[in-house]
């Protein structure tokens, strides 16, 4: 892992989500090494395993081609020849990993998640969350958060409290960029999974802005996009920069449409995602040029620059100048 302070730079990190095993991924993966890494930095959807059968046999589309299956079925194995792909760059690099949906696998008695657990280190211990769904780390002059969505993030719930605590703890004379990530984005302006983390927004996104997050990170859409510094849905210098990555190299290909699209804003009912806090929240604008709507006629002012490619990012941190502190340099985003 890079060394911690405000003094160890300069790092690099690769920033990467909903990786899977294919050609897509190949090239993410050579890319990326190609960078040469300190630390890799998975935000989500891993193998794909759960978009298989128990015989190996997969499709792009789980629910429509294996509809009568009696439960949701994996193929382990998918698991074991990602980790024999990935061997060469992460037995040289730290890799640190947050849940995605595609790893909850939910099987009977109620177990999910289980392939995932098994197969990662999370500092749980040292982080004090004592779970592996969401902890902390530093690494460089960054102190990261990692946080899980497909559990409670409810304000009366553990993730939240530990969340608390972990923000009034961070020393930012050591580390002090200040980085979140978790899976599904809270702004995202493509049709795919448009709003549907809004409920996990509404939760948490008062205390981030707060403690002044600089940049959080998802995944979950298989696009790019760089938001502006948004709070709550309008331009605000202080808030943090969104950055959605979710185009590792998947098999469910890359998203294109936006919800801003003629035609294309989504049924509100349509975002639900039962994993998600079982709640819906998805509603219209009640202020901006969207006011009444629940999509926008064109690309939103908090939308920076957005593109449909598989790649990932590479991440680099500049230490503080003085009493300033200096920019990252921007994401490049390798195809």
């Amino acid at each position: 892992m890079p060394a911690i302070g405000p003094e160890a730079y300069p790092k690099r990190i690769a920033v990467v989500g909903d990786l899977g095993l294919t050609y897509n991924t190949t090239s993410t993966i050579d890319h990326m090494r190609s960078n040469k890494p300190d630390l890799v930095f998975l935000i989500g959807d891993v193998s794909y395993a759960d978009l298989y059968l128990t015989n190996g046999t997969g499709s792009d589309c789980y629910h429509c081609t294996f509809n009568n299956t009696p439960i949701h079925e994996t193929y382990q194995p998918r698991w074991d020849y990602w980790g024999r792909f990935m061997e060469p760059l992460i037995s040289e690099v730290p890799i640190m990993v947050v849940e995605g949906n595609h790893e909850i696998e939910a099987q009977v008695e109620g177990k999910t998640f289980e392939a995932y657990r098994s197969r990662f280190a999370f500092p749980s211990n040292e982080s004090r969350s004592f779970s592996t769904f969401y902890y902390s780390f530093n690494a460089g002059g960054i102190h990261f958060i990692m946080l899980g969505a497909y559990i409670s993030f409810n304000r009366s719930g553990e993730q939240y409290k530990w969340l608390e605590r972990d923000l009034a703890n961070v020393d930012r004379s050591v580390t002090p960029w200040l980085i979140a990530t978790w899976h599904p984005p809270w702004y995202s302006t493509y049709k795919s999974h448009y709003k549907e983390a809004e409920c996990m927004r509404l939760e948490m996104e008062e205390l981030l802005y707060s403690y002044g997050v600089d940049i959080i990170f998802n995944g979950h859409v298989h696009a790019y996009e760089r938001s502006n510094r948004v709070y709550n849905y309008e331009l605000d210098p202080c808030a943090p920069i969104y950055i959605t990555v979710g185009d590792g190299g998947n098999r469910e290909n890359v998203a294109t449409s936006h919800a801003d699209d003629p035609g294309n804003c989504p049924n509100p009912l349509s975002t639900y995602d039962k994993h998600l806090g079982g709640s819906f929240c998805a509603t219209n604008f009640t202020t901006g040029p969207a006011a009444g709507k629940f999509c926008w006629d064109r690309q939103p002012d908090y939308s920076a620059y957005r593109e449909s490619s598989f790649g990932h990012g590479i991440l680099e941190a500049s230490p503080f100048s003085g009493s300033q502190k200096s920019q990252f340099s921007p994401l490049l985003f390798s195809v």
